[in-house]
């Protein structure tokens, strides 16, 4: 309101300065009706003193406080200039008809003059004759005649005052009293079939525009007429030299006329005011400045303003209060939840540059972000403004981390609400995905020991989310690029955007479907119920991305395009070691940990969820064999060549020279427990 207030009060400062120019002497009348009253011009004497409310004679008017007209001798006077250094006042119209000559009329501006710039002499009839008369130390005569022997053709010539119906001469320099009447060429003998009557007049010339009309009856009685106005008779160099009686006051300068009669004054170069008043005219720099910086100040506060408006509006788009009133819920999370402002994050990231991105997946983008702490945090951005199911997803994400505590799960830093999409923030996790690690193009490979510790660590997260949590949480959307590696290639799993909670007393929830193809549950995209067994299901998919190097979607296959089936199929065919990565498999030591994560792998992607093992058993069985394989490699060396030992280096893939055609030989136990599984599963 104070903003307001300091703004009303310069825009009136800076209005009373553009009206400075109007200023009349103090207690004088500034007004009549709606005609400003400018200094030199004035209307009688100032109160209480015998001093002429204007400069001279010349600028003396009169108002009419009946009509409330201002006049400059008989004409009335709509408005003055002092830019201009011009008047606007209106005069009569001589009319001629038939046989009678027009009433002559004479305009005299005392030491003013006629201007010969603003004003023509016209003429409108079909036989017109107008004469004007100029009275300067001698006489001369000019005029027009306007003849048609009939009306001209409707449209023809309307606005154009050229010789037809209408005729106009330019009114000469220096004229401050001219006389002018309207006649007949032909006395009108014709029978006519309009108006047989003539008008002449003196008029601004940009306010006249002719009509076909005026020829049936000039409508008007008065018409408009400038009058160029100057100080004295003398020039500016002879006035100047006289101080009593020099016009032009403190800053301004002094202009001779152009028609070499009187001077006029203006204000320098910077100045606003009126030239003429006693208190001359003032400097606008400073002044100016002041307000521009007022007026900016106010805009910057309504912009602020609206800012403040859009960004609560957003939070509440954004789900804001929804997930205020989730996290209200559970005492204590908000010590370690953080709302972080735009501001903050667009410096973080440099504002979104696209050169901070980590990566694209279905929920948003992903941008590298240095928080003011200097911690190094990850932001991700929703792709689609005001999209009510991503908002859901996003609200969810938050609130399911909020229930989440474990070493291999990313952590959630905070959120921003206040920009037109919600935006995430977590922990940074600089090693990339899984995927990436086990990509064939990949520069590094990760070995089997890391493939087997990074399956267990992901699985005793997803455990945690099943069992541990104080609600179940169904991921939804296990993959191999939802699992980030750390700089010591230590497991994170991210991206909970699709996650569900399951209340303790149901055994699933009723959802449309989600998730992405080649890691999504058969039997929840057949029967749309979603339970823990989707997790094992999609977690099935990427051990199997760990053996075998491959992608979860294949389209180059030619039966299956999905990993899972492509597996399953392997293995009834017996030929589990063909699609494993050479890259693992290669490595004798390998071979047991590579059969028992296959038979696992199988067991996780049964069709059948009910078949398939719990969370919880796929954590231990990799825990176990990690376990195994560190109690087995401490053994004494003379153990390795007994028959535990030479069972598992009979897995090594070696060509049987008997066959001679590469085949496979030394896996028959391997296939056999294959066999078994099989057997009994799909």
């Amino acid at each position: 309101m104070m903003m307001m207030k300091l703004l009303f009060f310069n825009i009136l400062l800076a209005a009373a300065w553009a009206a400075a120019e109007a200023q009349s002497l103090a207690g004088c009348p500034d007004k009549c009706r709606d005609v400003d009253i400018p200094y030199p011009f004035g209307v009688g004497v100032q109160p209480g003193t015998s001093r002429n409310c204007f400069l001279d004679q010349s600028f003396n008017l009169t108002c009419d406080n009946t009509t409330s007209t201002l006049y400059f001798e008989n004409y009335p006077v709509s408005n003055i200039s002092l830019q201009r250094n011009q008047m606007d006042i209106s005069t009569l119209l001589s009319r001629g008809c038939c046989n009678r000559t027009g009433t002559i009329h004479n305009i005299y501006t005392k030491g003013f003059t006629i201007s010969s710039t603003q004003n023509k002499f016209l003429t409108i009839g079909c036989d017109a004759l107008g004469v004007l008369i100029f009275r300067k130390n001698f006489t001369y005569y000019s005029g027009c005649v306007a003849l048609c022997d009939k009306p001209p053709p409707k449209g023809m010539i309307d606005q154009t005052c050229s010789g037809t119906g209408c005729c106009q001469v330019d009114i000469p320099t220096g004229m401050n009293n001219i006389s002018f009447y309207g006649a007949t060429v032909d006395n009108h003998t014709k029978v006519w079939t309009f108006n047989n009557c003539s008008a002449a007049f003196v008029a601004k010339s940009d306010w006249f525009s002719f009509s076909l009309d005026y020829l049936q009856k000039f409508p008007l009685d008065r018409v408009p007429l400038v009058v160029d106005w100057t100080v004295s008779n003398v020039s500016c160099q002879t006035a100047s030299s006289n101080e009593e009686e020099y016009a032009c006051k403190s800053n301004t300068d002094c202009v001779d006329s152009s028609d070499g009669t009187g001077y006029t004054c203006k204000c320098k170069s910077g100045f606003e005011g009126n030239p003429y008043h006693p208190d001359g005219c003032h400097g606008i720099s400073g002044a100016l400045l002041v307000v521009i910086t007022l007026i900016f100040t106010l805009c910057w506060a309504r912009k602020q303003r609206t800012l403040k408006q859009l960004k609560r509006r957003n939070f509440e788009q954004n789900g804001g209060y929804m997930l205020l009133q989730q996290l209200s819920q559970h005492q204590g999370y908000g010590d370690k939840f953080k709302l972080f402002t735009e501001i903050e994050l667009k410096n973080a990231t440099n504002n979104f540059d696209e050169c901070r991105i980590l990566g694209r997946g279905g929920q948003g983008i992903v941008y590298k972000g240095i928080l003011p702490d200097d911690s190094i945090a990850a932001s991700k951005k929703s792709k689609v403004a005001g999209n009510l199911r991503q908002i859901k997803d996003f609200i969810n994400e938050v609130f399911v981390l909020s229930q989440i505590k474990h070493r291999n799960v990313v952590k959630l830093l905070g959120c921003c609400l206040e920009t037109d999409v919600p935006l995430l923030v977590y922990e940074f996790v600089d090693n990339g995905t899984l995927l990436d690690h086990i990509d064939p193009s990949h520069e590094f490979c990760i070995n089997w020991e890391t493939r087997i510790r990074i399956a267990a660590e992901t699985a005793d997260a997803i455990s945690y989310l099943h069992s541990s949590a104080s609600i179940p949480i169904i991921h939804r959307d296990i993959k191999s690029t939802n699992i980030l590696l750390d700089h010591d290639l230590r497991a994170k799993v991210s991206d909970f955007g699709a996650s569900r909670l399951v209340p303790l007393d149901k055994t699933h929830v009723t959802t449309m479907i989600q998730g992405t193809f080649g890691y999504l549950d058969p039997e929840y995209l057949h029967i749309g119920q979603l339970n823990e067994k989707s997790d094992i299901y999609s977690f099935g998919v990427v051990l199997v991305e760990l053996l075998t190097g491959m992608k979860a979607v294949e389209f180059s296959w030619p039966e299956h395009k999905n990993l899972a089936m492509h597996f399953v199929s392997s293995m009834r065919e017996n030929r589990f070691w063909e699609i494993l990565d050479k890259r693992v498999s290669d490595d004798p030591k390998n071979a047991k940990q590579l059969k028992e994560v296959a038979l696992l792998a199988m067991r996780c992607v049964r069709v059948k969820g009910e078949e398939r093992p719990t969370m919880k058993e796929v954590a231990k069985k990799l825990e176990d064999l990690i376990a195994m394989d560190k109690r087995h490699w401490v053994m004494r060396a003379e153990d390795l060549m007994s028959e535990e030992g030479e069972r598992l280096l009979c897995h090594i893939p070696v060509v049987d020279r008997a066959v001679g055609d590469g085949t496979l030989a030394c896996y028959d136990s391997i296939l056999k427990e294959i066999a078994t599984e099989i057997a009994d599963g799909r």
